[in-house]
């Protein structure tokens, strides 16, 4: 299926482990900025051992959905890896 707007669209799994409290602020702005197509965030905080771990569901294009983890992992101390849902949608 393909949206003549924006192309097929994606459902997928963003996993972010976050281990540099420096970088919390900025991955939070990336994730506003990305707002339209977040479908839902789980935050764990792993307070002893000094990192996040958090979860993000997103409905977007693919190209949307790579930009977004690829400027989640360019950050120090932050990794992300997404996961694709087999289907697409309209």
């Amino acid at each position: 299926p393909v949206n003549a707007n924006i192309g097929w669209i994606s459902y997928a799994l963003v996993a972010i482990v976050g281990e540099d409290p420096d970088s919390v602020e900025r991955l939070n702005a990336i994730l506003h900025d990305y707002r339209a197509h977040i479908i839902g965030r789980m935050g764990l905080p792993c307070r002893q051992e000094g990192l996040s771990l958090i979860s993000v569901a997103v409905c977007a294009p693919g190209d949307v959905i790579s930009a977004l983890s690829g400027k989640l992992g360019m950050l120090p101390g932050v990794s992300a890896k997404t996961a694709y849902a087999k289907t697409v949608t309209e």
